[in-house]
């Protein structure tokens, strides 16, 4: 390795999806049909009306910096937000505009993480937040869960797992890759639990919205000592936009906005008044519809599965993956997801991407296509499985 290379590098890992996907368009541009359940990207376009206010704030041609912390108009939309959909006040000075939800972990970490210091974080998980936390020279300590705390960490799993190097929890709810829900009730107990030991909680709520049956609880009702981290990529549809936001415990205020000025200075201008618009009710209501979508398809993809053998312990609560066991077929599911690239052009994620818990015996795959699209990638899997 370069010695001019930074030591924390070595540290962060890839995404080994990026292998699949890198192959998957090489064998399209050979002219091989490949259906995409890797990528965890809805495939709707963005709402029109989000369009078209990004678009009219461009044509204005006053594409001009805008607050390091946001323009004030959608940091308060965010908080009437809150104040709709969860009953929660939030002030608007503890929100932040980011460059998406890995621009609000970034200042979350910035502000609050000290080289050395330790995360507590569930086996599986989006793999990013290990690297977001090694990049400050954290720590990323992962505790193994499963079916029985439908794969979320509970006060018991903080308590016996909390040392004097530990700063914090980061509990994502739903969960990705599992698309898991955790309980209010759980949820409150470990929020309770992490401000007792004097740490710090930070919550991905990024797949709020999109959630099929209850309604997501955000840490926010329990406590205004959390970081809560959501994103417009996944429920309103804007991931190539790059916007998102963080809110703060009052305390970090000060600090986030610093940091915001010189790692930022600020997010995108036309994005930011793209997201004005994701509030409107013409828009909420498409994005609804959008949402009942997802959960036909997510129907359509748990029976499917289990139909040809794989094992899912808890159908999924939101999101829009499916973490299934493979070892009846495999214990290389990073193997088996090359192979059947290969052999039916099906595009999925091995669970090496997510941690270390049994992930050589999971998959997850993403229904961000149709159901007509999924019923020929499940003819692929199944002749693919009976070779």
């Amino acid at each position: 390795m370069d010695v001019r290379l930074a030591k924390r590098t070595q540290g962060i890992t890839p995404f080994y999806v990026m292998e699949l996907l890198r192959r998957a368009k090489q064998l399209e541009a050979l002219g091989k049909d490949v259906i995409h359940m890797e990528i965890g990207e809805p495939d709707f376009a963005t709402q029109q009306a989000i369009v078209e206010a990004g678009v009219n704030q461009l044509k204005t041609g006053a594409v001009k910096y805008t607050p390091a912390a946001g323009l004030p108009e959608l940091r308060e939309k965010i908080s009437g937000f809150y104040q709709q959909r969860y009953s929660v006040t939030v002030d608007k000075k503890r929100i932040f505009v980011t460059p998406g939800a890995s621009g609000a972990f970034l200042l979350a970490l910035g502000a609050s993480l000290n080289p050395g210091e330790e995360l507590l974080m569930a086996d599986p998980c989006y793999p990013c937040n290990s690297n977001f936390i090694k990049l400050f020279d954290g720590k990323a300590r992962t505790i193994p869960v499963d079916a029985s705390s439908r794969y979320q960490l509970t006060a018991a799993h903080i308590k016996q797992h909390w040392t004097k190097t530990t700063k914090g929890v980061l509990i994502a709810s739903p969960s990705n890759p599992t698309g898991t829900l955790i309980a209010p009730a759980q949820l409150e107990q470990a929020v309770h639990t992490v401000n007792e030991l004097g740490g710090c909680f930070y919550s991905d709520e990024i797949y709020h919205g999109l959630v099929y049956g209850e309604h997501a609880t955000t840490a926010l009702a329990f406590s205004d000592n959390v970081f809560v981290i959501n994103s417009f990529s996944k429920y309103f549809g804007m991931t190539g936009w790059r916007v998102g936001w963080l809110i703060v415990p009052e305390e970090f205020v000060d600090a986030t906005e610093k940091l915001a000025q010189n790692i930022f200075i600020a997010t995108a201008t036309h994005s930011q008044y793209a997201a004005l618009a994701a509030f409107d009710p013409h828009t909420l209501d498409e994005l609804e519809r959008r949402r009942a979508e997802f959960e036909k398809r997510r129907d359509f993809l748990y029976e499917a599965l289990l139909r040809l053998g794989f094992e899912i312990p808890i159908k999924p609560d939101g999101a829009f993956y499916i973490y299934a066991n493979c070892s009846r077929f495999t214990d290389d599911s990073y193997q088996f997801a090359l192979d059947l690239l290969e052999a039916e052009g099906l595009a999925i994620t091995p669970g090496k991407d997510f941690g270390i818990n049994e992930a050589n015996h999971y998959i997850r795959f993403a229904y961000t296509t149709s159901i007509d699209r999924m019923a020929v990638a499940m003819q692929r899997l199944e002749r693919f499985i009976k070779r």
